[in-house]
């Protein structure tokens, strides 16, 4: 038989923190500037922003910008230079979830694509990333999910089975390679069915009244 989950791994970014790059960009920019950046066809954000997850120096990455890019090189800046606008607050609900599962004795764990340099803003931020026993950081591990050696970062630091655990992401190719690192995966679309998902696993109890 399959082991019961005795702990829970979360991705952070659009799970626990809200987070918006657009509102980084628009600090420094403005919002029409912004919301033609991100929808640009001719540089890929979510690329550039995956390699400083990736472990990239971000004086490295707007480097590459300048070179291949320089008509979006301010706006890149921008992201940098302001990104605590791009934290919103709680992703709502999940905070609740998070601090339920603590309160009921349940291991919780992060799991981030997060650049090294701006990662000090979210710990600073949320309360709520204190309840974490740790964090795997892409950016300080310099490798970023889906890669599978980020998986294997995870199972040294925990120091438990990864198929003891439940691993939640927004990206369902993340989850994937989650699984395929052997880890229970949930796919987050919401607070209110990331409950059911964990209450289905014996994680939870039913709804507070």
């Amino acid at each position: 038989m399959t082991p019961a989950p005795s702990g829970v791994v979360l991705d952070l970014g659009n799970v626990v923190v809200d987070w918006d790059p657009f509102h980084a960009v628009a600090a420094g920019v403005g919002a029409r500037e912004a919301a033609a950046f991100l929808a640009s066809t001719e540089i890929d954000f979510r690329a550039v922003n995956h390699q400083a997850d990736a472990g990239r120096d971000w004086d490295d990455v707007l480097a590459d910008v300048a070179r291949d890019h320089p008509r979006w090189l301010p706006h890149v800046r921008a992201y940098r230079e302001h990104f605590g606008a791009s934290l919103r607050g709680e992703v709502p609900g999940t905070g609740d979830v998070v601090r339920e599962l603590h309160r009921g004795g349940v291991r919780l764990w992060g799991l981030t694509n997060w650049s090294h340099e701006l990662w000090p803003h979210a710990p600073a931020r949320f309360e709520v990333l204190s309840l974490l026993e740790d964090v795997v950081v892409s950016g300080t591990e310099g490798v970023a999910k889906p890669d599978p050696r980020i998986y294997a970062v995870l199972r040294e630091r925990v120091g438990t089975p990864l198929d003891r655990l439940v691993f939640v992401d927004d990206r369902a190719d993340n989850v994937a390679a989650g699984v395929e690192a052997g880890l229970d995966g949930v796919v987050f679309t919401g607070a209110a069915r990331l409950r059911e998902d964990l209450r289905a696993r014996g994680l939870l109890g039913a709804d507070p009244d």
